[in-house]
């Protein structure tokens, strides 16, 4: 199956990019700021038990009797989209807040499981403080203080046991794939930087895509193939069209799907801009791929179009 993804999803101050960062065990994260996607989404990798997770950390939804702020409503309804559970997270310290109820209604309209973790919870008698939290109807609260550490671990065998991973060994990450045979390429990087243009030139000019994963639409395209009397099975987070119906126009850009990929993946094709060189989400991309293990190759293209 495809990486989990989780999405945080609060009120300000309620301690999610604490939880965040410890989920993900780092400081640094992928950032949302490419043309077309709302700002401040922060994306990170977890591990659960050796079970890898994609983490969501989105701004504070805030609000009240004026409504909340449309931007990071649309923010976090993004993240939520994406997203295969949510952790909705309060603030046991302050009990429920008009803010609160805002984002509990908009949780209420999704199908997505919703989990709702109480933080700071260290200092606090739990039932007293748990109390007002039911009301929501998100079942029993999972209390944890994120800055310590108390309740995470109860609160990940939650989640994986929803998952069905919480008395699975993780699995080895050469274990093969029926329906990814061979040695999996993942092609990755910035949009317009040739990953499409790369893909059709490794499979041949005239190849058509016949062979594509049923699932959402953020799920990359798997294209056996082979050379050398070698299988391959190249994973194009950009999805690859015919030749004539590349459009020129900028390609959606899909955080999870690319963090999904370099985890489906043994090798990572990493396609960077020659005229732009490495910028920041380059690199950020670099080190996901080096922290997950993967080899990495890295392939400057539109070097033609540098001055001699």
């Amino acid at each position: 199956m495809n990486t989990p993804v989780l999405a945080l999803v609060g009120r300000p101050n309620v301690g999610k990019s604490t939880l965040f960062n410890r989920l993900t065990r780092s400081r640094d994260a992928l950032v949302a700021d490419f043309a077309g996607l709302t700002r401040d989404r922060k994306y990170g990798r977890a591990l659960l038990s050796g079970h890898p997770f994609l983490v969501i950390d989105t701004g504070g939804l805030t609000g009240g009797e004026a409504g909340i702020d449309a931007a990071m409503a649309e923010q976090s309804r993004a993240a939520i989209d994406e997203a295969d559970a949510v952790l909705f997270m309060v603030d046991a310290t302050s009990g429920v807040s008009a803010s609160d109820d805002t984002v509990a209604n908009m949780l209420r309209r999704t199908d997505k499981p919703v989990w709702l973790v109480a933080n700071k919870i260290d200092g606090q008698n739990s039932d007293i403080a748990l109390s007002d939290f039911y009301g929501f109807g998100f079942g029993e609260p999972q209390p944890i203080a994120a800055s310590h550490g108390r309740g995470v671990s109860a609160l990940c065998d939650e989640i994986l046991e929803h998952f069905g991973l919480l008395d699975v060994e993780p699995s080895d990450t050469n274990e093969e794939r029926k329906d990814a045979p061979g040695i999996r390429i993942g092609v990755v990087g910035r949009p317009n930087v040739g990953k499409s243009t790369l893909v059709n030139r490794m499979l041949g000019e005239d190849r058509v895509v016949v062979f594509d994963l049923p699932g959402t639409t953020r799920d990359s395209i798997y294209i056996p193939f082979e050379r050398h009397d070698e299988t391959y099975t190249l994973i194009d987070t950009a999805g690859v069209r015919r030749r004539g119906r590349v459009s020129e126009t900028v390609e959606k850009f899909s955080i999870v799907k690319t963090l999904q990929a370099i985890e489906d993946s043994h090798v990572v094709i990493l396609v960077v801009d020659a005229q732009e060189g490495l910028v920041e989400q380059d690199l950020h991309l670099m080190g996901t791929v080096v922290d997950s293990g993967r080899a990495l190759v890295v392939a400057v293209n539109k070097w033609d179009h540098l001055e001699p």
